[in-house]
């Protein structure tokens, strides 16, 4: 094998040989690439000719934007003194370059490619070059015809749609990669929102995810510091689970049971108008979240939008341990009510991930150490989570702070830990970065992505990074006060009241703490600032004598 990856120093052998790869895709990868089983290909013959076709220019498309971006990395930084500054403007300018082909590339297939293009955005451990230039993906989905539509929709209910609703619009009022949503009204004059699945994804499913799949395990096997297999398996995971519209209804129903806070809004579900490729549930009306002018418009302040929807996601991370794994702004809506109030409507609930429970109380384990910079603590949770030396970054990925900081909560860190901590990742090498990656459970690529697009959010609309963290750190004292199999209903009512007492108790002794710790910094600060005056003071006097 390292003979042949001697050839790759020939970007002619380097492009043939991924074209090679793409004329023996369907022949050789089931068998040496050890596939998910669901990645068996539908022969042609019961396809459509354009079909084919479609499915191979998307798969050209993909290989040939894959080889290129290879290619780009291993020319542009060759010969360069990894660590020099020279070698950070040119991997910066690669980045940028390979995010701009990525995109064009998600463009240009849709569908499957916009999700992942979505998916590597939410990544809070991606290069910024790619989450920028990504992101803009979450607005691109271009709606399917209407009468591709009405067909998916008469084929599900097996009726005409005048003898199911008084009114259907024919503009969608949303599109995502999978599926739009139209606006109907039933015969009883409910308002109601269809989502509708666009026709022919499964198939197309699983040649975009046998392509992606492929490819993760070429790139590997040319480049082995850039191991991507365990995050293209996730992503096929989540996308399979999208695209059964009936286990949505089911999360969506479970989060409105789990969430207590009165300000959440989760669509009630029309079942008998529901199937695995329709979803019809209530019409909520509202504005994106992170519309800040919409929100101040109405008298709402942003802060406390973001404080709730802290809180909601806290309690289902930590908590219940039951997760919605999609919260990008275009799937959480604010609805305003009286006199400054709102609820926030909650949507998309395809994608969710169920917390084994011990990694949910080590994560809250960890969320209390972090907010009492238990380093010792932190250290011994990285042994748990399997991530070993690396748990020292867990309090810069999630609080901002380096594992010595002495910065005050929330405040960041000073310019010394930055210079130090800028000069520590100098010696990180890609193979470090992917070990890391791949070190990590599903169930924490799940939250890290979750809480990269909450606190995306968060800053959009303002929100003091301080009101996450004692946010997550309340919820982790409720999460460690959770006994796993007990429904809070079988309590009774003076094990509730003891329950809750106890939490509050230590919830306030950890506020404590943590005021004390910032009051203790606020001093340190003041005094030095004082000698410094009184520094200048004498010298001035010195100056003046």
């Amino acid at each position: 094998m390292s003979s042949l990856r001697k050839l790759f120093g020939s970007k002619t052998a380097l492009v043939l040989l991924t074209a090679t790869g793409a004329l023996t895709l369907h022949a050789h990868a089931p068998h040496s690439l050890q596939l998910p089983s669901d990645f068996k290909v539908a022969h042609s013959g019961s396809g459509s000719v354009e079909a084919v076709v479609d499915a191979v220019v998307r798969s050209s498309r993909a290989i040939s934007t894959v080889a290129v971006t290879l290619v780009d990395y291993k020319y542009s930084l060759h010969g360069l003194p990894k660590g020099s500054d020279e070698y950070r403007h040119e991997l910066s300018e690669v980045h940028m370059r390979s995010a701009r082909r990525l995109l064009r590339l998600c463009e240009a297939n849709k569908g499957f490619y916009i999700k992942a293009g979505q998916f590597v955005a939410a990544l809070g451990q991606a290069p910024k070059e790619y989450v920028s230039t990504l992101s803009s993906l979450q607005d691109k989905a271009v709606p399917c015809d209407y009468v591709a539509i009405r067909e998916v929709l008469v084929s599900n209910f097996g009726q005409d749609l005048s003898e199911i609703f008084h009114s259907f619009g024919e503009q969608p009022i949303a599109a995502a990669s999978i599926a739009q949503v139209h606006r109907a009204t039933l015969k009883d004059h409910q308002e109601v929102a269809v989502k509708v699945q666009y026709p022919g994804l499964e198939r197309q499913r699983k040649l975009d995810m046998m392509t992606m799949h492929v490819l993760s395990h070429c790139v590997t096997w040319l480049f082995p510091e850039y191991r991507f297999v365990s995050l293209v398996l996730e992503f096929s995971k989540a996308v399979s689970m999208e695209l059964d519209f009936i286990q949505e209804a089911r999360n969506s129903e479970r989060t409105a049971k789990n969430i207590s806070k009165d300000v959440i809004t989760v669509p009630k579900v029309f079942w008998e108008l529901t199937t695995k490729q329709v979803l019809t549930m209530q019409f909520c009306k509202g504005q994106r979240v992170d519309d800040v002018d919409f929100l101040r418009k109405m008298g709402i302040d942003p802060t406390k939008v973001a404080k709730a929807l802290v809180e909601v996601f806290a309690e289902m991370i930590l908590v219940h341990g039951f997760v919605h794994g999609d919260p990008h702004p275009g799937n959480i809506l604010v609805s305003p009510t009286d006199r400054g109030g709102f609820t926030i409507v909650l949507l998309d609930h395809g994608i969710y991930k169920q917390l084994d429970d011990e990694f949910r109380r080590n994560y809250c384990q960890l969320w209390k150490a972090l907010i009492l910079q238990d380093s010792e603590k932190i250290q011994q949770l990285g042994e748990q989570f399997g991530v070993g030396e690396y748990s020292r970054y867990f309090p810069v990925i999630f609080t901002g702070r380096t594992v010595d900081s002495k910065s005050a909560l929330g405040k960041g860190m000073t310019v010394k830990e930055r210079k130090e901590l800028k000069k520590e990742l100098k010696t990180l090498r890609m193979e470090d970065i992917s070990s890391f990656l791949e070190s990590l459970s599903p169930d924490f690529l799940m939250i890290l992505r979750v809480d990269g697009l909450l606190r995306s959010i968060n800053r959009k609309l303002g929100a003091p990074q301080r009101v996450r963290l004692l946010t997550y750190a309340k919820f982790a004292l409720y999460g460690l006060s959770t006994r796993p199999n007990r429904d809070h209903e079988s309590q009774t009512g003076v094990s509730v009241l003891f329950s809750t007492l106890n939490r509050s108790i230590a919830y306030f002794r950890l506020r404590l703490v943590l005021e004390v710790l910032e009051l203790l910094s606020w001093i340190k600060r003041l005094r030095q600032s004082s000698i410094l005056w009184l520094k200048y003071f004498f010298a001035s006097i010195q100056h003046s004598l």
